[in-house]
């Protein structure tokens, strides 16, 4: 994240550990299959509880790119802000990941996993 701060862009395999690790955090947080979030090339998950979807195009998709992914995980952005600049695709009812992020603080350290999340 260093290297996100400084306007300086991380390495590949840095930038895919990141993804996927917050993407697994998301995973642990909110677990189900209701919502895919796609942060191509490095990863997806499902999310969220609710109806379990099981072919083509679920109904809930969140996709955008990795610094994206990583600014919203992190804090660096909010999930409105992202979404109002067309940085985040969201499609579906229950689409909104604003209740789950970020999954870290400021600091780095992950959030309560205690809290609400809608």
């Amino acid at each position: 994240m260093a290297a996100i701060d400084n306007d300086e862009a991380p390495d590949r395999e840095t930038l895919k550990g990141a993804v996927r690790g917050l993407l697994q955090v998301l995973a642990e947080k909110a677990p189900g299959h209701t919502v895919e979030v796609r942060v191509p090339p490095y990863g997806a998950v499902q999310c969220v509880e609710g109806p379990r979807h099981r072919r083509g195009t679920p109904p809930n998709v969140v996709e955008c790119q990795p610094l994206v992914f990583l600014a919203l995980a992190t804090g660096r952005t909010s999930w409105h802000e992202a979404v109002a600049a067309g940085k985040v695709a969201a499609s579906g009812q229950r689409a909104d990941l604003s209740a789950l992020l970020p999954l870290t603080a400021p600091t780095g350290e992950l959030t309560d996993d205690d809290s609400e999340a809608g």
